[in-house]
């Protein structure tokens, strides 16, 4: 699977615990991350001051769905699901 033009919910939905560039602090999940382009493209695709989380990232049905609201939906559920749980 291709990503889908006009999507960004990878660059949205989950939280980046590592500090890179642009985002010292990494990035909070929900919160839509610094170099994401007005179209939903990632300004530094390709380069290597993006994260080795973005790069690993696949785009997949399973967690892309049919279409935007449905992958931030996925996304945000998967990110959810595998915070710690605190005691």
């Amino acid at each position: 699977m291709e990503c889908r033009s006009g999507c960004g919910a990878c660059c949205i939905a989950p939280s980046i615990k590592t500090p890179y560039f642009g985002m010292p602090e990494g990035k909070p999940a929900g919160v839509r991350c610094v170099h994401l382009l007005p179209d939903y493209r990632c300004g530094i695709f390709g380069q290597p001051e993006r994260p080795a989380a973005c790069a690993a990232f696949q785009a997949e049905p399973d967690f892309c769905g049919q279409d935007r609201t449905e992958a931030l939906r996925i996304l945000t559920q998967m990110e959810t699901d595998t915070l710690p749980s605190i005691r």
